[in-house]
C-alpha cells in the first residue's frame, strides 16, 4: 500500500506516463483528422468521461460532497482562464505545430511546460523556487533550444518547434491557474475544463472548413482525450497539485516526455535523429534536479478559515469537529469548513495549499 504522502508523486508520475505517450498517438490520428478537430474531440471526450463518472456518483447514490470541497462562483474567473489556456489555446496550437515536427522531438519539448510552469508559478504567483530549481529549469530549456534548432531553416530554428513551445507555456498558465482551485473537487473542474473547450475547438474548426471523421474515428480521439489530453490526466494533475504545489507537480511531469519517446519509437519503428541524444541527457539532469528538490525552514501560517479534502494525521489539522461533520472515507479523508490556529514552526514542506507562503529576509 502506498504512503498518503507518496499517493501526491504517484499521481503526477502516472499523469506523465499517459500525457507522455499522447503525442504519438496524435500524430497518427492527425492522419485522418484536422489539427483543429482533433484537439476538439480530444477534449469533448475527456469532459464526457468525467460527466459519465460524475453522473455515475449520482446513480448510485455515492455522495462526494462529504470527501470533496464544491466550487463556488468566486472560482468563476479561474475556471474560464483554466479552460481557455488549457483546454483551448493550448491543445489547438499544439495539434497544428504536431503536424511538422517528429514525434520524438515534439515529446521531448513538450518538457518546456515544466518550465513554464515553474516561471509562471515563482514570477506571478510568489511560490518558492530556489536556485537547485532554476538551475534545472535552465537544463531543459536549454535541452529544448538544441531540439528547435534546424540549420537549413533560414531563422535558425523550427517554427513548429515554437509552436510547441509555445502550447507548453499556455498549459503552463493553465497549471498555474489551476492552482487556485486545486483544493475543490477535482472531478467537476475537469468536466467543465473539457466540454466547454471541446465545444469551443470544434465550433473553430466548423469556422475554418474542417470535417467530423467517420464515428468509430471519432470515438477513438474521444478516448484518447480522456485517458492524455484532459480526463484522467487533469484528475491526477490536481489531486498531485494540492498537496506538493505547482512547479514540482509540474516537474514530475518533465519524465513525461520519456514514455513519449519510447511510445513514438515503437508506434513509428523510426530511431531519433541526432539532436535527441545531444538533449536527451542535458533534459535527464534537469528532471532529476527537480524531482529530487528538497525544501525546509522556519515558516510563518496566518488564522485560516477554509474548507478542502484533508486527513488529521499530519502538522495542520488537529481541529475538533462538531456534530454534522461528514465521516472520514476509507483512507481517512474528508472536507469540511475548519480553521486553523496561527503558528510558526520548522519542517520539511513543498508548496500545498497551506505553503504558499513568500520567502524573504529571515525565511
Amino acid at each position: 500500500m502506498v504512503a498518503p504522502s507518496r499517493l501526491p508523486y504517484l499521481y503526477a508520475l502516472l499523469a506523465a506516463l499517459l500525457f507522455g505517450c499522447g503525442a504519438p498517438v496524435a500524430k497518427v490520428l492527425l492522419g485522418d483528422i484536422g489539427p483543429v478537430t482533433l484537439a476538439g474531440l480530444f477534449y469533448v471526450g475527456s469532459g464526457s468521461g468525467v460527466a459519465a463518472y460524475l453522473l455515475a456518483c449520482r446513480v448510485l447514490g455515492r455522495d462526494r460532497n462529504g470527501s470533496e470541497a464544491a466550487l463556488k462562483l468566486s472560482d468563476l474567473p479561474w475556471i474560464i482562464g483554466i479552460v481557455l489556456c488549457g483546454g483551448f489555446l493550448a491543445p489547438v496550437t499544439l495539434m497544428l505545430s504536431l503536424q511538422s515536427t517528429p514525434a520524438a522531438t515534439a515529446s521531448l519539448l513538450l518538457n518546456f511546460e515544466a518550465v513554464a510552469t515553474a516561471v509562471i508559478a515563482a514570477i506571478i504567483f510568489g511560490e518558492a523556487v530556489g536556485k537547485r530549481t532554476w538551475a534545472a529549469l535552465g537544463l531543459i530549456t536549454a535541452s529544448c533550444l538544441i531540439l528547435s534548432w534546424e540549420s537549413g531553416d533560414v531563422a535558425g530554428f523550427s517554427l513548429a518547434a515554437f509552436g510547441i513551445l509555445l502550447a507548453c507555456t499556455f498549459w503552463g498558465m493553465d497549471n498555474n491557474f489551476s492552482r487556485n482551485v486545486s483544493a475543490k473537487d477535482p472531478i467537476p473542474t475537469v468536466a467543465v475544463k473539457g466540454l466547454g473547450a471541446g465545444l469551443l475547438s470544434l465550433t473553430l474548426a466548423h469556422l475554418l472548413g474542417e470535417t467530423l471523421p467517420s464515428p468509430g474515428t471519432c470515438f477513438l480521439a474521444m478516448l484518447v482525450g480522456f485517458l492524455s489530453y484532459g480526463g484522467l490526466v487533469s484528475v491526477l494533475f490536481l489531486l498531485s497539485l494540492r498537496s506538493v504545489g505547482t512547479a514540482r507537480t509540474g516537474s514530475i511531469l518533465a519524465v513525461a516526455p520519456f514514455f513519449g519517446v519510447a511510445a513514438a519509437v515503437v508506434i513509428f519503428a523510426a530511431p531519433p535523429d541526432a539532436a535527441f541524444y545531444l538533449a536527451l541527457p542535458v533534459m535527464a539532469m534537469g528532471a532529476y534536479l527537480l524531482v529530487t528538490e528538497r525544501h525546509s525552514h522556519l515558516h510563518h501560517h496566518e488564522a485560516l478559515v477554509h474548507e478542502h479534502r484533508h486527513r488529521h494525521d499530519d502538522l495542520h489539522h488537529d481541529h475538533e469537529h462538531p456534530p454534522g461533520t461528514p465521516p472520514l472515507d476509507r483512507a481517512g479523508y474528508h472536507s469540511h469548513l475548519h480553521a486553523h490556529v496561527e503558528v510558526r514552526h520548522d519542517h520539511p514542506h513543498v508548496p500545498d495549499i497551506h505553503h504558499r507562503h513568500r520567502h524573504g529576509g529571515e525565511e
